[in-house]
């Protein structure tokens, strides 16, 4: 059990610097090539271990459908407002934003699929959403609000992917979906990545900066999803979930030794009552706590 909680916290202390790394690499790359590259790297790894373990299956029309539809909402919509919305909006704010998910997906899910939204989860809600503001509602300028909204689009069509993946779950494995959903994403993004990019003036050759982009390609989005998987069947979703509300805390510490970024008394307020506010919401049992697995079943494939 120890080594399953040792690989829970490597997965939540790349995630959290996911965040930094992420921008650091958006002011190097266009965010639309830099998703694309990414997402080219992801789904060429996960392809290749798909293949290697004899994993492909078939699938249907309805389930062609549901990745269309995840492709477009949870690949294309979503790493388009998250690298555009880090241009602007610092690693710490954009960790903390989106550590919300699990309390909007509870919403959606007790809309869409029919589950309760329990007492818990609106008390946890209020929490959270009153740590939002003081994380996103003190000194925000023009240019950090427009960050901070597309940074909440990216976590509302992260939610929705969670919805849309609960579905197409109930037919096929979830690694298989998570395969299927990257590569159906890829195939939306290029195009609209190429057209995007002025290659004669915005790529880098710098090694460096292009060996950072695979790495985390490989490391968060590949090899952290399929140890996050394995090892949430060893210890369950709820003590999953304590590690997963690490992540705004890890950002804001490699945001502050790798770039220097200052933590508030504000900032550091509104990030215990957000993840208080998650730990209120989730951490329960029964028909609405499967809202909880969805949410770091789909952690591991997006990061």
């Amino acid at each position: 059990m120890i080594r399953s909680y040792l690989l829970l916290l490597f997965c939540v202390t790349l995630w959290g610097s996911n965040f930094v790394f992420g921008s650091i690499l958006v002011q190097h790359f266009p965010p639309l090539f830099l998703a694309d590259v990414r997402l080219l790297c992801t789904s060429t790894f996960l392809v290749a271990y798909a293949y290697a373990a004899k994993k492909f299956v078939k699938i249907g029309r309805k389930e062609w459908g549901l990745l269309l539809l995840l492709g477009l909402i949870g690949t294309l919509a979503n790493q388009t407002a998250y690298f555009n919305g880090l241009l602007t909006t610092d690693a710490t704010t954009a960790s903390l934003i989106l550590s919300l998910a699990p309390i909007l997906t509870g919403a959606l899910a007790s809309l869409f699929l029919k589950e309760k939204f329990t007492g818990k989860m609106m008390i946890g809600s209020g929490l959270a959403l009153i740590g939002t503001f003081f994380v996103v509602g003190t000194g925000v300028n023009f240019a950090s609000s427009k960050g901070i909204l597309l940074i909440m689009i990216a976590m509302i069509t992260f939610s929705c992917s969670i919805i849309i993946t609960r579905k197409l779950t109930e037919t096929i494995q979830p690694f298989i979906a998570t395969v299927y959903s990257t590569v159906a994403g890829t195939l939306f993004l290029t195009p609209a990545a190429l057209l995007s990019v002025d290659f004669s003036t915005h790529i880098p050759h710098e090694v460096w900066v292009w060996s950072l982009l695979v790495a985390t390609a490989v490391l968060m989005q590949g090899v952290c999803s399929i140890v996050w998987n394995q090892q949430l069947k060893i210890v369950g979703t709820g003590r999953a979930a304590i590690f997963l509300n690490l992540q705004p805390f890890v950002a804001m510490l490699v945001g502050f030794l790798l770039l220097g970024s200052t933590v508030t008394a504000v900032q550091m307020t509104g990030s215990l009552l957000i993840v208080a506010g998650v730990i209120v919401a989730t951490m329960h049992w029964g028909k609405a706590g499967k809202n909880q697995s969805a949410v770091l079943e789909k952690k591991a494939e997006s990061m």
